[in-house]
């Protein structure tokens, strides 16, 4: 019998992604975790990540 592999939209890149982690309601695809995790606090991409966790607790069209 083969796994069912479930896609899920990341909450950061919008994109349909098989694996990934939870946080809270916001799903967050493996790339985006390691990008947000090596992302120093004077980076351009630093403000957009906090950006979107910011909308972790609005509800979604997608959900």
């Amino acid at each position: 019998m083969k796994p069912i592999q479930v896609s899920e939209r990341c909450g950061i890149c919008e994109e349909e992604k098989e694996r990934g982690i939870h946080l809270y309601k916001l799903f967050i695809c493996c790339e985006c975790e390691r990008n947000m995790i090596h992302t120093e606090p004077r980076e351009e991409k630093y403000h957009y990540y906090l950006q979107k966790l910011k909308n972790m607790n609005q509800p979604t069209l997608y959900s």
